[in-house]
């Protein structure tokens, strides 16, 4: 066989699609404002409790955009943001207390909202936690867990997530996943030292790609967002000297808010997205240009 041969068997050895693919059927005849509809979903979204946040962004975008049901699973309790949005938009709701640094309550998770709703179309893997520590030459040792909290919940709960995810939506042979990274898994941060969260957020890029490719097989896709500095309250515990450092390297000049991110979690979410795998989607207010 040929180099081109063996990839091409290797993409689609589960597919009997002969090739060329035909686009799909169901968004020929549709318009573009329905093709971002949500109509008749089953949404989780991972990391939403909090409504200053991306994961409720998120959230909220697609209970506005007529998701069936939409699932948060959080680590705090987040019954209240769920009966808020379900009074709001009059979707369902269901919360669900999770630690997605676990792979046995990811997996028991997963299984309970099939049971429940009969399928998942959106997993939205948001929830994360940021590096606090500053330089890992400072006093740290390796039993110290800042380090292993990180990498844990940033990127092992996104393998975790996907790896059981992914299971359903082989099953159903469509599913679109969404992993929130961050432009930190394309540049080196300054003047706050993070290494740690910029190799997690790296790691969750390539996973993105890698899973867009394999997951293509059975029809579901996987992109990622690479968020920019944002004002959701998780950098606040940073000295202002460095916030106004990032304010002047940004082309914008300003941190973002999460409702600048939801577009961008509609759109790969939705099947306005359908030709859209393995990709990094940045929202960084130019951010990266430079």
């Amino acid at each position: 066989m040929t180099q081109d041969e063996i990839v091409t068997s290797l993409i689609h050895a589960n597919d009997p699609t002969p090739l060329p693919k035909p686009p799909p059927a169901h968004i020929m005849e549709r318009s573009i404002m329905d093709l971002f509809s949500l109509r008749g979903k089953v949404c989780v979204v991972t990391g939403a409790a909090r409504e200053n946040g991306i994961g409720f962004a998120a959230a909220q975008a697609y209970c506005e955009a007529g998701c069936e049901v939409l699932c948060i699973w959080d680590y705090s309790d987040a019954t209240e943001t769920c009966e808020k949005l379900a009074l709001k938009y009059g979707t369902k709701t269901k919360a669900y207390r999770v630690n997605v640094a676990s792979s046995k309550n990811v997996a028991e998770t997963t299984n309970a909202v099939v049971e429940e709703f009969g399928r998942i179309d959106v997993f939205v893997a948001n929830a994360g936690v940021v590096w606090e520590t500053g330089s890992i030459l400072e006093d740290i040792n390796d039993d110290d867990k800042s380090w292993h909290r990180v990498v844990d919940v940033d990127l092992n709960g996104v393998y975790y997530c996907a790896k059981n995810v992914g299971k359903v939506f082989k099953k159903q042979r469509s599913g679109s996943l969404v992993i929130t990274a961050s432009m930190s898994g394309m540049i080196v941060n300054v003047p706050n030292y993070q290494m740690p969260y910029n190799a997690a957020k790296a790691g969750c890029i390539h996973m993105a790609k890698s899973l867009g490719v394999e997951f293509s097989a059975f029809n579901a896709r996987v992109n990622c967002v690479c968020p920019g500095y944002m004002d959701t309250g998780l950098s606040d515990f940073l000295d202002k000297k460095i916030l106004n450092v990032w304010y002047q390297m940004s082309p914008m000049g300003r941190q973002g808010v999460a409702k600048e991110l939801a577009g961008a979690y509609l759109y790969l979410a939705s099947d306005a997205s359908s030709f859209t795998t393995g990709s990094a989607m940045v929202c960084d207010g130019g951010f990266t240009c430079p």
